[in-house]
């Protein structure tokens, strides 16, 4: 049986998909596709299935994902997802409609927070003194 484990990132979130042959089911943390909420997050999620529609009906896929904040984890999963699609079938065709559509359903998305520096104030990386002129 074959099984393809796919990894995605975004910021913090960190998202990890197994998908293999079966009928076409769909979870992201233990949960069905259809209960994810908002629905925003929800139609995020669908477009590499949909861009990949008759490979994606013939597998199941389930996604686990920690870290990062709600929309990073939904980042996260469609970019392990996509990345799943194209190992499962070897495709270039398939990798370059990816690109073509969102670059960063196949490559990671190289921006980061910029760390607070103790030489200023505590209250971000860049936070200076406000100076008074009188």
């Amino acid at each position: 049986m074959k099984i393809i484990n796919s990894v995605g990132k975004r910021k913090n979130a960190v998202a990890r998909a197994v998908i293999k042959k079966g009928k076409g089911t769909f979870r992201i943390n233990k949960i069905p596709f259809g209960l994810v909420q908002p629905e925003l997050s929800r139609l995020r999620l669908i477009e590499p299935i949909r861009l990949s529609k008759s490979v994606a009906d013939t597998l199941d896929i389930d996604i686990v994902t920690n870290g990062g904040g709600t929309t990073g984890m939904i980042d996260a999963a469609r970019q392990a997802v996509a990345r799943g699609i194209v190992a499962w079938t070897g495709s270039d065709e398939l990798k370059s409609t990816f690109v073509a559509y969102d670059r960063n359903l196949i490559v990671n998305d190289p921006r980061r927070n910029e760390t607070s520096k103790e030489s200023h104030s505590s209250k971000g990386p860049r936070r200076k003194r406000q100076s008074s002129k009188r």
